[in-house]
């Protein structure tokens, strides 16, 4: 009887520290997120295949009406509500005619910045340790032989 009325109280404590929104809450992105760049360089008279070359494929293509793309997002903040996004394609025999939509708001742009600090580069702008500048090291690394002959402290030396 005490087990269960233990096990009662902690359930109800559980509800309502879940109730009070003290439980992390992750941010959700999902869907398209598109550069502002790549949707302004669109323009009427462009192919499918162009679109989908700049702004990759649509989050929607209904089977009843292959001539409409839809570039959906959505995002959901802790405590706010959920933020959608739109961008509407619609095309006439394989030709971009006309652009809709609410994609760019300000909150949008914000998302695209704070999108990019999360994109890891463990080099970052370094070209690695690979030398492509054309000119040789002389530096051997520490490792027998090096360029310009052999090693006084290699092994096979001191035979």
């Amino acid at each position: 009887m005490h087990k269960l009325i233990r096990t009662l109280g902690l359930a109800m404590m559980a509800t309502a520290i879940a109730g009070c929104g003290l439980v992390y809450t992750p941010d959700v992105q999902q869907g398209n997120l598109l550069d502002k760049k790549n949707v302004d360089q669109l323009q009427p008279g462009m192919t499918k295949r162009q679109v989908l070359v700049l702004l990759g494929t649509p989050s929607v293509i209904s089977p009843f009406d292959q001539d409409r793309w839809d570039y959906v997002s959505t995002f959901s903040h802790r405590g706010k509500p959920m933020v959608r996004r739109t961008l509407t394609l619609t095309f006439n025999n394989d030709t971009l005619v006309r652009t809709e939509g609410d994609f760019f708001a300000q909150d949008a742009e914000q998302l695209l910045k704070d999108s990019k600090k999360y994109k890891a580069n463990p080099t970052g702008d370094a070209e690695g340790d690979k030398n492509t500048s054309g000119k040789k090291d002389d530096d051997d690394g520490g490792f027998g032989v090096g360029v310009h002959g052999s090693s006084d402290d290699s092994p096979a030396s001191k035979k």
